[in-house]
């Protein structure tokens, strides 16, 4: 069964092939559109195709030069991918020179990952159809395969780890419950060659982390877990420090008995994807062979209604020994990641650390669907993440973390509330909340991506559900470190 976790269907594989290899029945070329439509030409939008069967082409349109970026070409590869899809296209090849030949950076690796991006589909639950075979797409080199080949092995690594974590983000709760993803992270962990550690209710109750207990008290089958994964680093030095990613996984959040509304209420699924994103881009950073070491932590609870759940006007104690008084049961994340946090910090003496959560509806009412938020008491830090956002096209917008902003959440009775009273800078409240769980002296991000974890409309290369947002993000943050 546990293979089965990981077992994914591709449609389309990438391979390199030589510049003197037998020509393929159909040649895939890309083009900037013309300044004014014209005959023989796809059309000006990027990702728009026309085939020609009798010569054997496909093209595809790259939109207008002048606005051409990096992610065109990602969007340009998802839709010939779906087009191959779609089609049962014969073997299929595109030309290294054709794709890097308008100047733009990493074009062909961008072209590799739309291609495998835009050809995932959810339908694990499906009954079996009549399901293609996997056909290739081959890369014709020019001069050598070793580059190539180092492209598309790259760009596979991360559409699969992408497409894992849009796989899980999208299984329902009554699949992936706290106790079922411990499950999968020690068969991740075995797959690639990671330490984990899980901390049941019970070590959590030993340690005093009273915040995720809290949270998970009203889903008593299925009670909250602390999910540790290790990676090494390649050839790092032993006292070399890890980054620590941090992800809120809420397997079903209902509200608890602030509950939400049944609108609200659906798609709460997706309310894990921080934490899918983090296990997915630690099994990326292993299979790579990232040389810095790396810590993912994962807070894994149910927020459900029942006699034994959490209420309004609790006080609980946080793992830090803050008393937080309950304003609302559906501001729950901030109370998982502040025991992870702390926990992070008691455990690692880290170079960095960063947590991605679909913490606030706030972040989407002021950033929209295209930047999450990043709040961050370190500049550098924030920087670093914002430059691999602009690279991956995972976006980031940086939101402030006044220390006035911790006056919204002043008690009467506790250290702190774990949610204002009025309706005010719901994203940067969610980020001051967790401040107060993060050392001065310790570098810490906090990625607040509700806007991003999921989409209710198909994309250029991510269909409508779970996208998988963060996972390329960190890995090229890890990278250039």
């Amino acid at each position: 069964m546990a293979n089965s976790y990981f077992d994914i269907p591709e449609p389309i594989r990438i391979k390199a092939i030589e510049a003197g290899a037998p020509k393929l029945q159909l040649s895939i070329t890309l083009q900037a559109a013309p300044e004014k439509a014209a005959l023989g030409y796809p059309g000006k939008s990027a990702g728009d195709v026309l085939f020609n069967g009798a010569a054997g082409t496909l093209l595809v349109s790259l939109g207008e030069a002048p606005k051409m970026i990096t992610d065109t070409f990602r969007v340009a590869g998802g839709s010939v991918g779906r087009w191959l899809v779609q089609n049962a296209a014969p073997s299929a090849e595109i030309s290294v020179n054709n794709v890097n030949g308008f100047g733009i950076p990493n074009a062909l690796a961008a072209f590799c990952e739309g291609l495998l991006l835009g050809v995932f589909k959810f339908e694990r639950h499906k009954k079996a159809s009549n399901s293609i075979e996997p056909f290739t797409v081959s890369v014709r080199a020019q001069n050598g395969l070793d580059g190539v080949e180092t492209v598309v092995r790259r760009a596979t690594i991360l559409a699969r780890a992408v497409n894992l974590a849009r796989d899980w983000g999208h299984e329902p709760a009554n699949v992936i419950n706290p106790v079922t993803l411990a499950e999968r992270a020690v068969a991740l962990s075995e797959r690639y060659g990671l330490k984990c550690t899980i901390l049941d209710e019970k070590k959590l109750e030993e340690i005093g982390a009273g915040a995720i207990l809290s949270v998970g008290k009203g889903s008593h089958q299925t009670p909250p877990r602390i999910i540790v994964l290790e990676y090494a680093g390649k050839n790092a030095a032993a006292d070399a420090q890890p980054v620590v990613l941090v992800g809120k996984g809420l397997t079903f959040d209902s509200g608890g008995y602030s509950m939400k509304d049944t609108a609200n209420m659906q798609g709460m699924k997706y309310d894990k994807c921080g934490a899918m994103a983090v296990l997915a881009a630690i099994a990326a950073a292993a299979e790579l062979g990232v040389s810095t070491p790396i810590v993912a932590i994962i807070g894994a609870a149910e927020n459900m209604v029942s006699s034994y759940a959490y209420r309004p006007d609790d006080l609980i104690t946080s793992l830090a020994g803050k008393t937080i008084e309950i304003i609302s049961t559906d501001a729950e994340g901030r109370l998982v990641l502040a025991d992870c946090l702390t926990y992070a910090q008691r455990k690692y003496s880290a170079r960095a650390v960063i947590d991605l959560a679909t913490l606030t509806g706030g972040v989407v009412v002021a950033l929209g669907r295209l930047r999450a938020g990043i709040l961050s008491n370190n500049t550098a830090l924030s920087e670093q993440l914002a430059a691999a956002g602009e690279r991956t096209h995972e976006r980031l917008w940086p939101l402030p973390l006044d220390e006035e902003y911790f006056q919204l959440l002043k008690s009467d009775d506790g250290d702190m509330k774990n949610s204002a009273t009025v309706r005010e800078a719901h994203p940067i409240v969610g980020g001051i909340f967790l401040r107060q769980f993060v050392e001065d002296t310790v570098p810490w991000a906090h990625l607040d991506i509700a806007g991003l974890a999921d989409t209710p409309k198909d994309s250029a290369y991510c269909p409508r559900g779970a996208t998988g947002f963060g996972v390329r993000l960190l890995i090229d943050y890890l990278e250039n470190l």
